[in-house]
């Protein structure tokens, strides 16, 4: 059986999770091609106007998986993290999917909701009797499955970018730890693991840093104890996953000499965007480090991004000499 997976929403976040489950079960899994104009287009025809652009993207995936695989795996995501939600978008994205784009293969779908619980089981649990009533098997591709996932965080932790990760658990390198180039100016990239891993939706963001002589790293970068312990800096708990991954990195960032700038990249019509991109540009402003917001949508053009990026990168480069010289002189 084939089993379709979107290259999109928390993708970056899960697919070594996901295949080991899948395919410790037996199946075959096939993931939507690196998102394009064309896959845009799609997501675009099958979605209203206050649909955010990861969401729309998320629609052109499925439609170039539906008619490729014998099912669709779309799970309910309503909570990652103990009493806190995921975006409410993620919570109806299967009802959406199922209303909006026809001809579809049958949905597989699970609840997964850790508000009150920290266990992984129960939702594989439900996932798994789709494909076997073999409760042994279910628990032991569940079991591999959260090693591989634990793995896949570490190397995260150590520096590596998403892809370069799942190289790595492949055996595609021997690296352990993912080194700045000595002397390059280390810039933090804070958004969306969709908005920022996805080459086509970032426009390239991370690869025109890395050809700058940038050296790049993200939230992912972080342990998850030092990202909440300064997320929990804020007078009140944020209750939004992602958010409060957001914020926290930005502020562990700020203050890190070494880090010599701050890029914040959220999508246009995001609700919890536009709050936690306030919070952070504000304590960027009190801390005084270069920053740029870039907020992105289906009409950004590549040319003002690029544009943007530069003089960034410019005012950067240039701070160290105003900070000696005062005047700049």
């Amino acid at each position: 059986m084939k089993i379709g997976i979107p290259r999109a929403l928390l993708y970056y976040y899960y697919i070594p999770l996901w295949r080991t489950f899948f395919e410790a079960l037996g199946l075959e899994l096939v993931i939507s091609r690196p998102t394009t104009k064309t896959i845009l287009e799609s997501g675009l025809r099958h979605t209203g106007d206050d649909v955010c652009l990861p969401v729309r993207v998320a629609f052109g995936h499925i439609i170039d998986l539906k008619d490729r695989v014998d099912v669709l795996f779309l799970p309910r995501l309503v909570s990652i993290a103990r009493r806190e939600y995921i975006c409410p978008k993620f919570l109806g994205f299967p009802d959406m999917v199922r209303q909006g784009i026809s001809g579809l293969p049958p949905l597989i779908e699970a609840d997964l909701n850790l508000y009150r619980r920290d266990s992984l089981y129960p939702f594989f649990s439900a996932l798994g009797r789709n494909f076997t009533s073999n409760r042994f098997a279910i628990y032991l591709a569940c079991r591999r499955a959260q090693q591989v996932q634990a793995r896949y965080i570490q190397l995260l932790e150590n520096g590596f970018f998403p892809e370069e990760a799942r190289a790595a658990l492949s055996g595609g390198t021997g690296e352990e730890q993912r080194e700045p180039a000595r002397g390059w100016p280390r810039v933090a990239v804070i958004g969306h693991p969709y908005n920022i891993y996805d080459p086509y939706i970032s426009m390239n963001l991370l690869s025109r840093l890395a050809r700058s002589g940038v050296h790049v790293c993200t939230a992912d970068n972080l342990p998850e104890t030092l990202v909440r312990e300064h997320a929990a800096r804020l007078p009140k708990h944020l209750f939004w996953s992602l958010g409060q991954r957001m914020i926290g990195a930005a502020w562990h960032y700020l203050q890190r000499p070494d880090v010599d700038g701050i890029i914040h990249v959220a999508s246009f019509a995001c609700g919890p965007d536009s709050l936690t991109g306030e919070l952070i540009s504000r304590e960027v402003k009190r801390r005084g480090k270069p920053f740029l917001n870039l907020t992105l949508d289906e009409h950004s053009a590549e040319a003002g991004v690029v544009t943007r990026l530069e003089a960034f990168l410019d005012m950067m480069r240039r701070r160290p000499l105003l900070q000696v010289g005062g005047n700049g002189r």
